[in-house]
């Protein structure tokens, strides 16, 4: 069969599904589907003209290839088509965005026709994605005299690209739809169980929260054809969890516009809200598109006569209703007042939502096109010898003479781009950073390959030390799924210059390791900026960003991100942890004191939290920065002392060099570059010429808080408190219990130890309960399943060494073999320990499940509702989140445990233990005014 044949059967398969066809990226056959609108008498030449106008992705795939040379043919008139006539095919190529279009834009416009080369300069001023090759060559033409290159540098120096566009509307209409009360995961826009139709738009598109909603959004849209559907999580936050570019992409599909006529089911600008605003990550994503995020705040704090807090019977807040959202409710945002009014009433100011530069955002279509254009207009006005215009919002630098700086400051300052010479900026600044280390992971990174050939971006940045690509989301179950996806993407990622976890070539062993564990590795500078496509990305050195697929996108082309320096709060230690407690027990532990401390109110959500963890090498120290997702953060920091910031950086240094080992380094050696710079930052410590990152004496900070480890008595668990009369209160990481709060009567229907909160000493841990359990009982029996996930290999081998694996293999019923990986993902457990494959597990939930309706202990860091587990009739699925010998010990008993069971199984066990530094971590004095 023809791939056009192919095609048409594809087709015919869709429309059963109620899919339209599918938008075309392979050469092959758009080839095809070019010769048949060549032929006159092609009975599929009809059809054939619409899958080329208006069904072909634009950008670098090979299919942008072939349609831009067609129509080149047809602005030359090499081809003459009455359908499309050369003003036709150069508007086209004005939507194709760059690449190969560029490169045919270019070619007209240097060309001899003057005709020609004055209408392709006019599609070419309006567009931005030009990349070295591009300029490079209109440089030369500039240089060799040539008066339409000088016209493109001057209308690219002047930003016409951008001044042209229309101006955002002052008033922009919004009819509300509550999309669900209390925070809004991701997992409820783009859940993990689909993530395998994530590049396939329109497919994905359909498991947006559940048909009964879309089905609202349709009919609210027919009600109210003139205004926009505004997206709300009541009494919560919009887009928790994980940073999902597929999430924002398919509430554009639903309520946002579409960004081309000539490319299908890619739509921008939503407009989403929360009572609590939009997750950090959600709205860089929402950004990415030129959408609105609003902060609501309709539900407030109720206060008494005195203006003390009322609270209830759990000394929670109680809230009342400031105004209402209410579905169907008709609002007005006013882009130049920046308020939000229904009708004539002002309901809240909405400044944040609409600033200079997001407004940029919103009239450019998105966040891409104004990076890239800034890049364009740096580039002309240099080449033309001229200062830049002043086009675009300047950025905004807060400066304070005599501040000290935070840690997030110091690194700021120190790997910024484009600001004022000589200025120390403050949180608040607009900032473009270089970027260090880039990650994508498995599940996404189809979607970042996409956005990618979108951009015209075809090698990783020169700037950027390392880019990885994982495959720890697609490890539990090698399926028919992942068979078609992962190679692609394996492949497309080692030709644009990342290190992949799975070799194309297949010379070296698939890598599944969890993909932070990896970046955590790969961070050989406590100074470096880490971007990485999951909103886990947050490494125990340097400050990592969780980033949506296009942001990774962004990073890996440009080597830059761009941001507002964020806000910190500091996190000190005191006291000394019970012999009993796990240092995840502190973790928890910090949640609920901050929460108590401050009165309900997260002081976490959306600043990085600077912990001085000093003591705790990177390994460990991962547990608290990878909880700080949980906890709403942006970031986190660990500042660490000399001697456990050289332990971490030695170790990263012999994982780095067992993937070389492995041979996983590329032609550019890029992994050995980072053996390398681990050694000189490991000499600069050790010499006193830089010493660890730390944040000056008189730094300033939104809140400091000092977490008493004495406090804590026992063993902590997060729980998803899904029976909570409060809708609203279910499913947060805020509810922290203690071990006695369950009596020992608790039934638990599987434990999981597993995902990036573990680390080597967690699976020590499982070993020694086993053993001393065989000591004292002569064997051990399982009530409930027990699922072991390494996050690494090199955690296994070194098990392995060390004796721990062998126990563990005795007492499990099945172990990966990677050989004969499942093909099918497991639905039922039996009462035994499961060694599975390393990577994300149960934790995903995109493969594996645990049963519905089960009560699930993990040591992982998800309990949205049906991530780990689904609900079913006879009751809800509940994943709640503890330590890993609490989930060792709840498995074996199948419920969890008395404080009295657990102090017993404990005893003898090296558990996780933490000391806080004996002294200050930080740096006296301004020496931010010194090199950074």
């Amino acid at each position: 069969m023809s791939a056009y044949d192919n095609y048409l059967q594809e087709i015919n398969e869709r429309q059963a599904e109620g899919l339209h066809p599918k938008p075309i990226d392979d050469a092959g056959l758009l080839s095809e589907i070019i010769a048949q609108i060549k032929d006159t008498s092609n009975p599929h030449r009809e059809d054939s003209l619409k899958f080329f106008i208006y069904n072909t992705l634009p950008g670098t795939t090979s299919a942008a290839g072939v349609k831009a040379k067609f129509l080149k043919e047809i602005v030359l008139g090499e081809s003459t088509l009455d359908e499309i006539s050369p003003e036709f095919a150069l508007e086209q190529l004005s939507h194709m965005k760059g690449g190969p279009s560029i490169e045919v834009l270019l070619d007209l416009a240097l060309g001899d026709d003057a005709t020609i080369a004055k209408q392709a300069a006019d599609v070419l001023k309006t567009q931005v994605f030009l990349y070295d090759a591009d300029t490079d060559r209109l440089a030369k033409a500039f240089q060799a005299g040539n008066l339409i290159a000088k016209e493109l540098l001057e209308s690219y120096a002047q930003a016409e690209f951008f001044t042209s566009l229309p101006d955002v509307p002052e008033k922009i209409d919004v009819v509300t739809y509550i999309a669900g009360v209390g925070d809004i995961s991701t997992d409820l826009l783009s859940p993990g169980s689909e993530a395998h139709s994530r590049s396939d738009r329109e497919l994905h598109g359909k498991c947006l929260i559940n048909e009964e909603a879309q089905k609202e959004l349709v009919e609210l849209q027919k009600q109210h054809p003139d205004k926009r559907v505004m997206l709300i999580a009541e009494k919560g936050t919009m887009g928790v969890g994980s940073s999902r570019m597929s999430g924002v992409n398919n509430v554009a599909l639903w309520i946002g516009k579409q960004a081309s006529p000539y490319v299908p089911f890619i739509n921008i600008a939503p407009v989403v809200a929360g009572t609590n605003g939009i997750s950090p990550i959600f709205l860089t994503t929402v950004g990415v598109t030129g959408g609105i995020g609003v902060d609501l705040k309709n539900w407030v704090k109720k206060v008494d006569s005195d203006g003390k807090v009322v609270v209830d019977e759990n000394g929670d807040p109680v809230l009342e209703q400031a105004y209402s959202v209410d579905t169907g409710t008709v609002l007005t945002i006013d882009t130049k007042a920046k308020k939000l009014y229904n009708g004539d009433e002002e309901l809240i100011d909405i400044s944040s939502s609409l600033t200079p530069q997001k407004v940029e955002f919103m009239k450019a279509g998105g966040s891409y096109a104004v990076v890239f254009g800034k890049k364009l207009q740096t580039f002309a006005a240099k080449t033309l010898g001229i200062d830049i215009p002043p086009v675009f919002a300047p950025s905004k630098e807060v400066s304070h003479e005599g501040q000290g700086l935070t840690a997030v400051e110091k690194i700021f300052n120190k790997n910024a781009v484009g600001n004022t010479p000589g200025k120390v900026l403050h949180a608040g600044s607009d900032v473009r950073v270089e970027v260090n280390i880039v990650g994508s992971q498995d599940t996404t990174g189809l979607m970042t390959s996409q956005e990618l050939e979108m951009m015209a971006a075809t090698v990783i940045s020169p700037i950027v030390d390392a880019g990885y690509q994982s495959g720890c989301h697609t490890a539990s179950v090698w399926d028919s799924k992942a068979q078609q996806n992962i190679p692609k993407l394996m492949k497309f990622m080692n030709d644009f210059g990342l290190i992949t976890a799975r070799d194309p070539k297949g010379k070296y062993h698939s890598m599944t390791d969890v993909i932070h564990k990896v970046l955590n590795d790969l961070t050989v500078d406590d100074w470096a900026i880490i971007i990485g496509g999951d909103s886990h990305t947050r490494m125990s050195k340097g400050v990592a960003f969780g980033a949506d697929s296009g942001t990774v996108a962004l990073a890996l082309a440009t080597g830059e991100a761009t941001m507002p320096i964020p806000e910190s709060v500091k996190v000190t230690f005191k006291g000394a942890m019970n012999e009993h407690v796990d240092f995840r027990d502190v973790v928890h532990a910090t949640q609920a004191q901050m929460l108590s401390k401050f009165a309900g109110d997260n002081v976490f959500q959306g600043r990085i939290i600077e912990v001085h963890i000093g003591t705790l090498p990177a390994d460990q120290a991962f547990t608290f920065t990878d909880w700080t997702a949980e906890m709403k953060a942006k970031a986190s920091i660990c500042i660490s002392e000399d001697d456990t910031l050289i332990e971490s950086l030695e170790i990263a240094k012999s994982r780095i060099q067992t993937m070389i080992d492995k041979g996983m380094d590329n032609d550019k050696q890029v992994l050995q570059g980072l053996v390398d710079k681990a050694e000189r930052r490991i000499a600069e410590v050790k010499s006193g010429e830089k010493p660890p990152l730390a944040p000056d004496t008189n730094a300033k900070y939104f809140a400091e808080f000092e977490v008493d480890l004495s406090l804590i008595d026992e063993p902590m668990i997060a729980d998803p408190d899904v029976n909570n009369e409060d809708v609203s209160k279910r499913y947060t990481h805020d509810t922290i219990r203690d071990l006695t709060y369950y009596n020992g009567e608790k039934s638990v229907d599987l434990g999981f130890v597993g995902s990036c909160m573990v680390h080597k000493g967690d699976l020590k841990i499982v070993s020694q309960m086993l053993r001393n359990l065989e000591s004292e009982q002569g064997t051990v029996e399982f009530k409930a399943p027990l699922v072991v996930a390494a996050p690494t290999y090199n955690i296994i081998d070194e098990l392995k060494e060390e004796g721990d694996w062998d126990t563990l293999q005795k007492y499990s019923g099945f172990e990966f073999n990677d050989l004969a990986p499942k093909s099918t993902a497991r639905t039922e457990y039996e009462n035994m320990m499961y060694l599975e494959r390393p990577g994300c597990n149960l934790c995903m939930g995109n493969q594996e499940k645990a049963a519905k309706g089960d009560t699930v202990l993990a040591t992982s860091t998800r309990l949205f509702q049906g991530r780990v587990v689904a609900d079913s009739e006879r009751k809800k699925g509940e994943s709640l989140l503890a330590s890993t010998p609490v989930v060792v010990l709840s498995a074996i008993l199948g419920r969890i445990p008395t404080i009295e069971e657990y102090k017993a199984a404990v005893v003898g066990i090296p558990l996780t233990k933490f000391a806080p530094p004996t002294k200050s971590m930080s740096t006296a004095g301004p020496t931010h005014l010194v090199n950074f």
